[in-house]
């Protein structure tokens, strides 16, 4: 009797410690706590919150990681600035309906979600979409929530998540990265849309503009030409009165997809591979040297093609520094080479195929069409180029730039066409370049051509005159047989 009241004592002891160890519960409760070394686990056990030390370091941080990654990759951070020295920290939500990080061992506030609105049932859900949420009781309308992760992104993009600005509150959502992969505080680089003229998707170093992904065209930003419908996920821009943002989707939950900003500054993709239990690279943001915001200047081109000589001025354009530009430090960009008298007689070159300039001082109108577009652009002393602002249906809206034209490269696929403003007197002396060139590749075309056929020709030459020989040779041999016999 007495090993089997052990055994029960024994029994309640495990199930007592697994309880604590793992919640299978996505809910904390009013007068529920979390304590280092359990985990809140969300509904279907795709999303896992918990305790962890990054990399090589003691300290330990509350974060949200997928539940099946072996390697914990950790998708978002609480306490990104202020470290646990010990196993003491523990997370609850109080009266307030706020999250509270406290350590045990001396009851400090570490990480506090700072509600400002009182709930009747407070209590926190980490959702299957990696969102932790609080909000009131069985009240499931998001625009009910009192505070979520959502709205405070880490180094990763998750889908649902939103990168963009709300316009009535001010409240700015984008990606930075950890300091390194030891420390999760936020790094020198960020993700973010920038609303400032036309919006735009940037990667930045502090201040600094490290890569345009440009402005969106209705299906894609104008410089992520591989942004394109794929199998596992979608995306969508939106920008009205109230909120500017990107957002994506996936398409399959059993195929999670995320976006990172890494602590080196590499903005890239990766989907989940079930199969190797592994995250593989699905793409990256910036992909070569014509990526780099401005590398050719102020109304320069580039051409990846053309390397390592990859910038060029627009027509109508000369070098402001030739020297420095034939040693390819492009810094200084280029000039026009003829002023604009800025009447009715400047005339505008057409770029096929090219990355749109940086909006950030341009002008748009969505309802008008690309001829009044010109008009407009032509009336304006000021205005530098324009486009289409929509490249949808055969292209609608219109853009307008007041200003150097930055950023600019050629695109292999899936380019816009933009409209340069230059002198009248320039226009002639540009269509007679264009037709030099496109003589010239005429003629070099069919040079190629003339080679080509030849070269056939003088292979098949050969093939004939081989099997000549051949056939001659063959017959020699049976005559030389015939004798001998």
């Amino acid at each position: 009797m007495e090993g089997f009241t052990m055994l029960i004592i024994y029994f309640f002891l495990f199930s007592y410690i697994t309880i604590t160890t793992t919640l299978s519960l996505d809910t904390i409760t009013l007068g529920q706590s979390i304590k280092d070394g359990e985990t809140v686990v969300s509904a279907g056990k795709v999303f896992e919150l918990g305790f962890f030390s990054p990399g090589k370091s003691s300290g330990r941080y509350l974060g949200i990681w997928y539940k099946k990654d072996g390697e914990k990759t950790v998708v978002w951070v609480a306490n990104r600035n202020t470290t646990i020295s010990d196993s003491s920290g523990f997370l609850s939500i109080n009266a307030q309906g706020s999250l509270v990080l406290r350590m045990n061992s001396t009851n400090d506030i570490v990480w506090s979600s700072n509600a400002s609105t009182t709930l009747q049932n407070p209590v926190a859900v980490l959702l299957e979409s990696g969102n932790l949420v609080v909000k009131d009781g069985n009240n499931n309308d998001p625009d009910n929530f009192l505070w979520q992760s959502f709205d405070y992104p880490c180094d990763n993009f998750l889908p649902g998540m939103k990168i963009g600005r709300n316009l009535v509150t001010g409240m700015e959502w984008f990606l930075s990265s950890w300091k390194s992969i030891d420390d999760p505080a936020p790094g020198d680089f960020t993700f973010q849309v920038d609303p400032h003229g036309f919006p735009q998707l940037f990667v930045k170093k502090g201040p600094e503009i490290l890569f345009r992904a440009g402005s969106w065209n209705g299906l894609r930003w104008t410089g992520a030409p591989q942004l394109k419908p794929n199998p596992v996920y979608t995306y969508e821009f939106v920008s009205n009165e109230k909120e500017v943002f990107f957002t994506f989707d996936i398409r399959n939950i059993s195929v999670p997809s995320r976006m990172a900003v890494t602590p080196y500054g590499d903005v890239q993709r990766f989907t989940w591979i079930d199969r190797t239990h592994t995250w593989a690279r699905f793409s990256t943001v910036m992909i070569d040297l014509c990526d780099k915001y401005a590398l050719c200047g102020s109304n320069g081109s580039c051409n990846i093609n053309k390397s390592p000589a990859v910038c060029e001025c627009l027509e109508g354009f000369t070098p402001k520094s030739p020297r420095e530009w034939e040693i390819l430090d492009w810094t200084e960009g280029c000039v026009r080479k003829s002023p604009l008298p800025c009447n009715h007689s400047d005339g505008f070159q057409k770029h096929e195929a090219v990355k749109l300039p940086d909006t950030s001082h341009s002008w748009v109108d969505n309802n008008i069409s690309l001829a009044k577009c010109e008009k407009l652009c032509l009336n304006n002393c000021s205005c530098t180029a324009y486009a289409n602002s929509d490249v949808r249906e055969g292209g609608t809206g219109c853009l307008l730039w007041f200003s150097d034209l930055l950023d600019i490269r050629e695109l292999a696929a899936n380019g816009q066409d933009l409209y340069v403003r230059v002198a009248a007197s320039e226009i002639d002396n540009i269509d007679q370049t264009r037709e030099r060139i496109a003589r010239r590749r005429q003629l070099s075309e069919k040079k190629r051509v003339i080679i080509i056929v030849t070269c056939v020709i003088s292979a098949m030459g050969l093939l004939v005159l081989g099997w000549i020989i051949f056939t001659w040779k063959r017959k020699e041999r049976q005559k030389t047989v015939k004798i001998e016999m």
